[in-house]
């Protein structure tokens, strides 16, 4: 087979059709049954196309009984289906493991954002754009627009019904998935122009609400087979007014930020220790008017994570600009216009100024916030528990960086 052929294969499906995963001690025994999911896609019962890679064989499950209670934490009861449980209204190239888990990634991060019309973008289990707008059209624009390059070939995500005007924005793209409650008239006809694009429809996205606070066990397997498992995370900030203003005592003295968050800073602070919640650490994100503005993931140190993130900005800044002026992306530029495109993006900072910092985990260092700093952020999210947290509330207060506490690390490997 050569090397293109391996994308087309569908690989054989040995695993059973349940399986139970059960939890017992000598006093007790609580299980979990599953059933393999499947679709009919062109007249036959199929189950996922492969898994990470085209040479390995993949099941979908959905969990259909049992329940799970350890200590005070309840698993999601058995029927309460998102991903799991997808309609596809085209199936294109039928989904593969990626498909699935990347969908699954965007309502993690959906589920935190129901009020407003919100778009997420996913590309290999992390957003590449997020952003919340009074039309369902204008965040997707958003969220495209926040790193139009990655987006290609990702999973877009809404929690609306999808209107024309917003499939026709997709449809100019190229999109592996696209993940809805709902569908317009006439949106399916528009979107199955692109014959190998799968359109999944969760209906239970009208609800996803109700999803914020619920846990599930997540596994990770060793190599010797060994399993790792832990309760699924959730934040406690439940609104914008729910972070603490950065404080810390260093050799007697306390030290706080001095400046408040505005309306507008909180705002978006809340939107980006959300949106963090969906990507994978170590990592440093920058937001601004409730958009993502520069992501940067899975680095394995803090200061390094804030460059990236602010590297990436510069760059996304730059093709935005060269793709909603010239119309062309920033790499089919002549070096005239390159030049030009790349200096306006440099004075804009990228678009950093007047955003908002947020990290997954706490500054060990000021050197981590200072490269925000010198971009223009005005804000900061944190975890804070830093013993030299004084040092980085100082490097916020010389200039006029407001900066708040979450009390929570965010971590996701």
């Amino acid at each position: 087979m050569g090397a293109s052929g391996m994308y087309r294969n569908i690989n054989a499906d040995d695993f059973p059709r349940h399986m139970e995963i059960s939890f017992f001690d000598d006093e007790q025994r609580q299980t979990l049954l599953y059933e393999k999911v499947a679709w009919t896609i062109d007249g036959e019962s199929r189950g996922l196309r492969y898994g990470e890679n085209p040479d390995q064989q993949a099941c979908l499950y959905r969990p259909i009984n049992g329940n799970l209670r350890l200590g005070d934490v309840q698993c999601i009861s058995p029927g309460r289906f998102l991903a799991s449980d997808m309609e596809l209204l085209q199936a294109g190239k039928h989904p593969g493991k990626i498909n699935v888990t990347d969908a699954d990634s965007a309502l993690n991060i959906l589920r935190y954002l129901c009020d407003r019309p919100a778009t997420v973008i996913v590309k290999h289990n992390n957003p590449s754009g997020v952003a919340v707008a009074e039309t369902l059209a204008e965040s997707y624009r958003r969220a495209y627009l926040a790193d139009r390059i990655a987006a290609f070939g990702g999973v877009v995500a809404v929690n609306r019904e999808l209107d024309l005007e917003t499939a026709e924005r997709i449809g100019s793209s190229y999109s592996e998935v696209v993940v809805a409650p709902e569908y317009a008239e006439g949106t399916i006809e528009l979107l199955s122009r692109r014959k190998n694009l799968r359109i999944m429809k969760i209906a239970a996205l009208d609800r996803l609400h109700e999803y914020r606070t619920e846990r599930v066990v997540e596994f990770d397997t060793l190599i010797d087979g060994g399993i790792v498992a832990q309760w699924s995370q959730v934040p406690k900030a439940t609104s914008a007014d729910d972070y603490a203003l950065a404080e810390s005592v260093h050799k007697g003295g306390t030290h706080r930020i001095r400046r408040e968050p505005t309306p507008a800073e909180r705002s978006d602070m809340h939107f980006g220790w959300l949106v963090q919640f969906g990507v994978t650490s170590n990592s440093v994100i920058y937001v601004k008017d409730e958009t993502t503005v520069g992501i940067g993931t899975g680095e394995q140190d803090r200061v390094g994570v804030a460059e990236i993130a602010r590297d990436k900005a510069y760059r996304k800044y730059a093709d935005r600009l060269a793709w909603e002026t010239i119309g062309k992306p920033l790499h089919e530029l002549d070096t005239h216009q390159r030049n030009g495109i790349e200096e306006e993006a440099r004075a804009a900072h990228g678009g950093l100024e007047g955003s908002i910092m947020v990290s997954d985990a706490f500054f060990p260092f000021r050197d981590g916030v200072d490269v925000g700093i010198r971009e223009g952020v005005t804000g900061i999210v944190q975890p804070g528990g830093s013993i030299r947290d004084w040092e980085v509330i100082d490097a916020c207060n010389e200039s006029d960086v407001t900066m708040v506490f979450t009390g929570q690390r965010s971590f996701r490997h």
